[in-house]
């Protein structure tokens, strides 16, 4: 039997970088103390099932030493005001598997030669966020208006992606790492990134945070296209200490879109309750709690005091709502959704061309069936 001759350093790295203890996987590797002390060494079978509970490549752990892994963009993530040290696997494969969509999708736009998408990089920092956020609304399509019209925060959000994609962005929102239901995204250290380039402006949403809190990531990451800032972000609606300048003006413009604030001041009454408050203008402007809160800080309508103390108690509250909260859904939409609709119509027309392979489409729609990709072909109008 072979055994793998490894350094028991790298064993240990690749289950912190998991965020694995080592009681969640000594059920499956019986041994695992032994293999971190150096005492005993695993086989080959048994290292490359090691690898895929951790979600690291093999080759990884032939290495000397650990690698020193860095996000391919630039990282604008704080907490607390501090830089963010290490990437969870989970936010790596996700960020390398729409890299990988973008680059097929650009190449497809230039052979098909789709015309370019002028809006990305066509804002600067010292634009005012009142005027790029009027901007964005009308390229999008997506005013105040058409969004009160909406009944549900789920339907405004569909509104807002379909805006999105008639310009030619890819928006993909998913909750899990590809298709893969048992890795969840923490919106805790992500919400959604940007990647600009004006033939193929990709955005990706954590889906796994709430509905309304979705909105203000796209509308967040929207801002970054404008700019042509390729950029990974865990903002919400909060005040921006410590957060770096872009993101501070990426704020600002996704608040000023999704809640004016000369149409804000016009909503507010002087002696309402603020959880009243609160729960009328979140069903009107169809955004997050936390972002009507903020808001309201800018209008002047809260006290910096008040404003932490309903912060801290929001906060509080929908972290344990999204704990109680399950998956489920149309199977065929969910994956639309996670590649974006544009995208999956561009691949399955590519495929079915014989311009690109079956098995490089299945592998970037997270899909493993030819009866699958056909049904995704009929849903989005590819196939009859």
């Amino acid at each position: 039997m072979t055994r793998a001759a490894i350094q028991p350093s790298l064993l240990t790295w690749a289950r912190e970088r998991a965020g694995k203890e080592p009681a969640d996987l000594e059920h499956r590797f019986p041994k695992l103390a032994l293999w971190e002390a150096g005492e005993a060494q695993p086989t080959l079978k048994q290292l490359q099932s090691y690898a895929t509970v951790v979600h690291v490549p093999v080759g990884y752990l032939f290495l000397p030493a650990p690698p020193v892994e860095q996000l391919p963009i630039p990282d604008f993530r704080t907490i607390d005001g501090r830089g963010v040290a290490r990437p969870s696997p989970d936010l790596l494969d996700m960020l390398y598997a729409c890299q990988e969509r973008q680059g097929w999708f650009k190449d497809y736009a230039r052979a098909v030669r789709l015309p370019v998408i002028e809006q990305v990089g066509s804002a600067r920092l010292t634009d005012s966020p009142v005027a790029i956020a009027a901007a964005m609304s009308e390229a999008i399509g997506f005013d105040l208006a058409a969004r009160v019209a909406c009944r549900t925060w789920e339907e405004a959000l569909r509104l807002f992606i379909a805006g999105a994609d008639s310009l030619g962005i890819l928006v993909m929102i998913s909750g899990v790492v590809l298709s893969n239901n048992s890795r969840r995204l923490d919106p805790e250290e992500f919400r959604g990134f940007a990647l600009a380039d004006q033939q193929a402006p990709l955005v990706f949403v954590n889906g796994a945070d709430s509905k309304s809190a979705q909105m203000f990531t796209l509308a967040h990451e929207l801002a970054h296209l404008w700019l042509g800032a390729t950029a990974v972000s865990n903002v919400g609606g909060a005040t921006m200490h410590g957060h770096r300048r872009e993101e501070v003006w990426c704020n600002a413009v996704a608040a000023e879109l999704l809640v004016p604030l000369a149409v804000l001041r016009g909503d507010l009454q002087p002696n309402e309750a603020l959880d009243n408050a609160v729960s009328r203008l979140t069903r009107r402007y169809k955004v997050s709690s936390l972002v009507i809160l903020r808001r309201l800080l800018d209008a002047g309508w809260l006290t910096q005091a008040r404003f932490d103390i309903a912060w801290a108690a929001e906060r509080a509250r929908l972290r344990a709502l999204a704990e109680q909260s399950g998956g489920g859904g149309d199977f065929y939409r969910t994956t639309l959704t996670r590649v974006s609709r544009r995208f999956a119509r561009a691949l399955v027309e590519s495929t079915l061309e014989g311009q690109t392979l079956y098995r490089d489409a299945f592998r970037m729609l997270g899909v493993a069936k030819t009866e699958t990709f056909n049904h995704i072909g009929q849903e989005v109008g590819v196939l009859a």
